[in-house]
């Protein structure tokens, strides 16, 4: 990463808040990330979220581990571990 003088590239109104709150030390600024997160933008985490929960009312339900399982094609310790992260 190369070394940039933020009055070069930087507002002087700006340069004079920063240093307010920094003054003669290097400051690192994070890369701006607009990325959408996981799943957002397919939908497959309000799908996941929504399987989870039917999975969760099942079990409150009633239903066994081992047939809920089989039921969603996931392996038993999965169904623990959605169970588990709801309680």
């Amino acid at each position: 990463m190369k070394y940039i003088n933020a009055e070069e590239v930087l507002p002087k109104e700006l340069v004079c808040q920063i240093q307010q709150y920094v003054q003669g030390n290097l400051i690192y600024i994070p890369k701006y990330d607009n990325r959408e997160k996981w799943g957002e933008k397919t939908g497959a985490k309000k799908i996941i979220f929504e399987r989870n929960n039917q999975i969760i009312s099942m079990y409150q339900n009633g239903y066994n581990i081992k047939y809920i399982s089989k039921k969603y094609y996931l392996s038993e310790h999965t169904i623990r571990k959605i169970i588990n992260s709801r309680k």
